[in-house]
């Protein structure tokens, strides 16, 4: 291997710090407070097993979960290096015996486990934030009611810079997040070496003693053991920018000690302290209390940029994730800014963005401190976690043909470990948890309603299409009076010829000499290879069907790609091409099977959609819209 090679390699892992680990590494400021509340440790009378039980249970969730679950298995079911739900789903899909009929019931389980994921991402950067600038009442009380304020301040910047794009402030990331993992490994191990005999937490006998015996108080506290591994469904989902070695280098080598030994600094920090009101000092922030007076200002300006960078590698996971929604057609076309021309992965979405910013700003205003966010956060990310080792099974017994014993054995001892989680958070639905639901619950009747109203007005589009051999007829009969140019008329089918061409004719009474029928398909992989990206069919003389296929991953260059296609069959004026598309008035009162409601709920998204002329960033001078009446 050459040393460009090397260097690239470790470079990816550097970046992976900060937007794929940034969630997972800064759980400490929270994750083992949140633990200890929970399992109702009393700082008057300490108990060694509700310090060790908790440690060991978050010790063995980030060996299960994190290095066996994820970086290891699930990892390796990617669909062209990409990662996530969708990929899971088009692994399925592309075999043909894998789902059988019931293809249906699995889109759906796919957009529930999409739209848990909004939930994860609303609450994320608020903990983190709030939980970072916690710190500053260690320094002094006086500052508690900044606390809150300061937050806001901090999130509502993170969101406006969004629309400025990453690249410039990324370069960063890496290298603070080396910075917040030393600090993280040196501050636990400075505790650790004090009183070593904490090393015995890591003894699973620990966890599942503290299960067995503690009941609903041990349920409980699974939902705060979540908080340890936050940020794992990111980590599959980014994998396609940084693949699974480096992930893997990053991890093992700095990320898993560095949170290992941390936690361990902080279960030897409690339970070595007898003096109940030190010990109770300390329980308000057993992170924090690590550090000397002295270091406590630089950590906790450094724990600040942490959660910010966790913050925005969850801001862009959320806005990969609804870019691959909007092209897989499950919802409606929304604004994409590219804020790198070299780097097409970089994308902002504004109306994404400011709800992003909306919801966090709101939760912390409304629960005004990390442990009460930390009991509205975890439900969405079991289920999901749920839902990805399913799916996963499915992927190893029904494409990578396992046997059923070894794609079952391992899903099985996620899914115990999951339901765990599941039923901790389950039990703090009134306490907060019911926020997240109730966001995935709304994300995934949007994007439902969307899927099937789509269905349902492409049934009404096609009941008023005429078969294609109607038009070059008439072509050929001369019926039709031809001017100079070039038209290019959209459509979302490839079948017959579309409404806008038809409106066109009836009104203009006449067709440009050269006429493309032009759809647009995303195709369930991330990318499609450049050879078969263009499908191009000569109906006639001057007269062509254009079909652009792309990846859930990609950006459409529709206005190239369409030129390049047709280099060898005609020459077109780029600067003459006019092209037409049909903005439809949508009624509610037609035969479609959807309730009212969903209908209008529909009709409410597609006059929020992009027009697809904006979206696919044609040239907004030679953009025609002809408007359609139709009835779902």
């Amino acid at each position: 291997m050459s040393d460009h090679q090397t260097a690239n390699k470790w470079s990816l892992s550097l970046v992976a710090l900060g937007v794929v680990f940034g969630d997972i590494g800064t759980s400490p400021l929270y994750a083992l407070k949140e633990c200890l509340a929970h399992s109702h440790f009393d700082p008057h009378h300490p108990d060694l097993g509700m310090v060790y039980g908790p440690i060991s249970l978050m010790f063995w969730s980030l060996t299960i979960m994190v290095s066996i679950k994820y970086l290891l298995l699930v990892t390796r079911a990617t669909n062209q290096g990409e990662g996530g739900v969708f990929a899971l789903l088009s692994l399925l899909r592309s075999k043909t015996t894998a789902l059988g009929s019931s293809v249906g019931s699995f889109i759906l389980l796919a957009l529930l486990g999409a739209a848990l994921l909004y939930g994860d991402g609303m609450i994320t950067p608020a903990i983190s934030v709030l939980s970072a600038v916690e710190g500053l009442e260690k320094l002094n009380s006086g500052f508690h009611p900044f606390i809150v304020p300061t937050a806001c301040v901090i999130l509502l910047g993170l969101f406006l810079v969004q629309k400025f794009g990453t690249a410039k402030i990324g370069v960063g990331f890496g290298p603070i997040m080396v910075l917040w993992f030393g600090l993280l490994a040196g501050l636990g191990l400075y505790r650790f070496l004090q009183h070593p005999e904490i090393i015995s937490a890591l003894s699973p006998h620990h966890g599942i003693s503290f299960l067995a015996h503690h009941g609903r108080e041990g349920i409980i506290l699974m939902g705060m053991v979540l908080l340890a591994v936050t940020g794992c469904e990111a980590l599959y989902a980014d994998i396609g920018h940084f693949g699974q070695s480096a992930l893997q280098r990053a991890w093992f080598i700095l990320v898993y000690p560095a949170l290992t030994l941390n936690y361990l600094g902080q279960g030897a920090l409690v339970s070595s302290t007898s003096d109940p009101e030190k010990l109770k000092e300390i329980l308000e922030s057993p992170f924090y209390s690590l550090a000397p007076d002295s270091m406590l200002v630089p950590l906790i300006v450094v724990a600040t940029l942490a959660t910010v960078i966790a913050s925005q590698a969850m801001i862009t996971g959320v806005f990969s994730l609804t870019l691959q929604a909007v092209q897989l057609g499950y919802l409606p076309r929304l604004k994409i800014v590219h804020t790198n021309p070299d780097v097409r992965g970089q994308i902002y979405m504004p109306q994404v963005n400011y709800m992003l910013m909306f919801a966090c700003i709101s939760l912390v205003m409304y629960f005004k401190s990390s442990s009460n966010l930390a009991s509205a956060y975890g439900l969405s990310v079991a289920m999901d976690m749920l839902l990805t080792s399913f799916l996963f099974f499915l992927v190893a017994w029904r494409v990578w043909n396992w046997a059923l014993w070894k794609a079952l054995l391992p899903m099985l001892c996620f899914a115990i470990i999951e339901t765990g989680y599941f039923l901790g958070s389950l039990a703090k639905f009134f306490d907060g948890a019911w926020f997240p639901l109730v966001i995935g619950s709304a994300m995934w009747i949007v994007m439902k309603t969307w899927t099937d109203g789509r269905a349902a007005l492409y049934a009404a589009m096609m009941r008023g299409r005429l078969p294609v051999e109607h038009l070059i007829n008439e072509i050929k009969k001369d019926r039709i009076i031809r001017v100079p140019g070039t038209a290019v008329f959209m459509s979302a089918s490839a079948e017959g010829l579309p409404l806008a061409l038809l409106h066109h004719l009836k009104h203009n009474k006449a067709l440009h000499k050269q006429v493309v029928l032009l759809s647009v398909k995303f195709s369930d992989i991330p990318r499609v290879a450049l050879a078969s990206r263009t499908e191009v069919e000569v109906l006639h003389e001057e007269f062509f069907r254009v079909v652009l296929h792309y990846g859930f991953s990609e950006s459409p260059q529709v206005f190239d790609d369409l030129c390049i296609a047709l280099k060898d069959h005609t020459k077109l004026k780029p600067n003459q091409i006019t092209f037409y598309q049909s903005r439809e008035l949508l009624l509610t009162n037609g035969p479609g099977k959807m309730a009212v409601w969903r209908k209008r709920l529909f009709v409410l998204l597609s006059r929020m959609a992009r027009p697809a002329t904006g979206y696919f960033e044609l040239p907004p001078r030679q953009v025609i819209e002809l408007g359609i009446q139709l009835e779902l």
